[in-house]
């Protein structure tokens, strides 16, 4: 499976249950993807250059994302607010 991105994506991770996917890209964007699918499950924006690095919280609840912007945001992975 190949899941296409709009950016180049700089970091990848799976949540601690192998279910999804988040990746972080050049276009400001983080991405969650089913892993099983490669179908987009849901974009979070709040970052205002690449996204550097990602990561799900050991229990899945949250992302975590490091960006060019010399910020790190903290998302609820299931409704994607900050």
């Amino acid at each position: 499976m190949t899941i296409q991105t709009s950016g180049q994506v700089n970091e990848i991770g799976f949540s601690p249950d192998g279910k999804l996917v988040v990746s972080g890209s050049n276009d400001e964007s983080v991405h969650i993807w089913d892993a099983l699918t490669g179908d987009f499950v849901k974009e979070l924006k709040g970052h205002t250059d690449s996204v550097l690095s990602v990561a799900f919280s050991p229990d899945g609840k949250q992302v975590v994302s490091g960006s060019h912007d010399k910020s790190v945001c903290i998302w609820d992975a299931l409704s994607g607010d900050l």
